[in-house]
């Protein structure tokens, strides 16, 4: 059996994982990375890439059913639904060499292909091979799971994992699942010209502002989606033609809907059944591996970043692990995780983004100290111009303007709230965001006009009439 001794093993080559492996072997540190799948993980082959590469195909369907009201019209698009996922395909193909495993042994990292098992505090096992580390990351990410429902388990569903690969478009698309996952796809197949139903057993996006999830939910129906929450699936069966049958039961009635095609989009679980976690004395649960603030586990030579640890799951979290890990297992230096300015963002149509704390959060900690400063696209002239008006951005201050949190539903927001994750990154108070000049016209004034706003009571206040007429007396 073969022994590896390196300063450093990664054991998953997803985004975090390829963030460390790139980043140790290029300061210095040898470098052994463990890859039991496809290089790049879940996001560069089932999720954040591909996802997006359909959703561009289903804008690019929608803007010509739309281009009318810009006095433009032409014949309805016709969906070639396997070159569509040829398109994705494609996506997927043009990152792939990034994320390569020639591109690493290049860099200088050992790549070992298999499934990395621990069979001792400080060793583990890949195959004929064992790998001796001073410090171990674990960056094997999640996969999706299902909900308990009576006969899913039975079926041939769709995942994330799967949907991409799929070259028949469906006659009928249900989706179970009403997080990010579940709307982004929902919405782009009916745009893709799918009838599409979304059962949701709470109600869609909890986890974000309510005001600002009923813009995406209305949206999202208006695109041909029947959303159905509060909604309790009794069994799922697949019959003899792989059709489906879905028996509900709503408000107390029961129905059973028919579908060519099932997406499951409800919830994922952390990757460890595979690691051999008990033989490294590593402490963990169904919910993922045990962290403290430097990503440390209980055994204090291995860290683990990402999805993995059970937080949250989203592909920058991973790469901001990763950094902190560089800076702990390399350095030494006792960087420690921080998310008061984490944003996330979920790309329907509109786009919904948020950073740091939600008005929610900020009133139950802070009370009658918050202020909401919010502003319309409607009322920004390049939002008319482009005919985006539906949106608004919503900040969240203190009474002394220190920025806690912002959330923005309408056209780019996953670009537009980037401003204000820095302005909390860097502790600047609303005045930043309200002085500094924004080009003209162009959505980001929406920012500048919202937080603005925070000066509002101040400057049109009868104090303020009083001192510009006094003032005025002196010519």
């Amino acid at each position: 059996m073969d022994i590896i001794k390196t300063n450093i093993c990664v054991i998953g080559g997803g985004s975090g994982g390829l963030s460390v492996a790139a980043g140790a072997v290029q300061m210095g540190a040898d470098t052994v990375l463990v890859e039991g799948g496809k290089m790049g993980g879940d996001c560069l082959n089932y999720g954040c890439v591909p996802s997006k590469a359909l959703i561009a195909a289903a804008k690019k369907a929608v803007s010509l059913k739309t281009a009318d009201a810009f006095g433009v019209s032409g014949p309805d698009p016709v969906v070639d639904y396997a070159a569509v996922m040829d398109h994705v395909a494609d996506v997927i193909a043009g990152i792939e060499p990034h994320d390569s495993v020639e591109r690493f042994e290049g860099l200088g990292v050992k790549v070992l292909q298999g499934y990395g098992e621990f069979v001792s505090p400080s060793q583990l096992k890949v195959g004929e091979t064992v790998v001796e580390a001073r410090r171990f990351v674990i960056a094997t990410g999640s996969s999706p799971t299902a909900p308990p429902v009576p006969g899913l388990d039975q079926v041939n569903y769709l995942t994330n994992e799967t949907l991409f690969a799929n070259r028949i478009k469906p006659e009928h698309l249900i989706v179970i699942g009403g997080g990010p996952i579940g709307m982004e796809m929902a919405q782009a197949h009916a745009r893709l010209g799918c009838k599409v139903t979304l059962l949701e057993a709470f109600s869609v996006l909890a986890k974000d502002d309510p005001e600002l999830t009923t813009v995406v939910k209305e949206a999202v129906i208006a695109s041909g989606v029947d959303i159905r929450e509060q909604v309790k699936i009794a069994s799922v069966k697949q019959v003899q033609d792989g059709s489906y049958e879905i028996d509900l039961e709503e408000g107390g009635t029961s129905e059973t809907l028919k579908s060519s095609h099932l997406l499951v989009a409800a919830g994922r679980k952390p990757n460890i059944d595979r690691l051999g976690l008990e033989a490294a004395n590593i402490k963990h649960s169904a919910r993922g591996i045990e962290v403290d603030r430097q990503l440390k586990t209980s055994n204090r030579r291995v860290f683990a970043i990402g999805d993995v640890t059970g937080g949250y799951q989203f592909t920058h979290v991973a790469g901001y692990h990763a950094g902190i890990v560089i800076r702990n297992a390399l350095f030494r230096l006792p960087a420690k995780v921080n998310y008061d300015a984490l944003p996330w963002v979920t790309y329907t149509d509109p786009e919904l983004a948020n950073v740091g704390l939600s008005e929610k959060a900020a009133k139950e900690k802070f009370g009658d100290r918050v202020r909401v400063l919010e502003f319309d696209y409607a009322e920004n002239d390049r939002a008319r111009a482009e005919r985006l008006t539906v949106g608004k951005v919503k900040a969240i201050t203190d009474h002394k303007g220190k920025i806690l949190g912002a959330a923005i539903v309408g056209a780019q927001a996953g670009e537009l709230i980037q401003p204000w994750a820095l302005a909390i990154t860097g502790k600047l108070k609303i005045s930043a965001m309200a002085s500094y000049i924004s080009p003209y016209p162009t959505l980001s004034e929406i920012n500048k006009r919202a937080a603005g706003s925070f000066y509002t009571p101040q400057l049109f206040s009868e104090k303020t009439r009083k001192i510009v007429r006094f003032l005025s007396r002196f010519g």
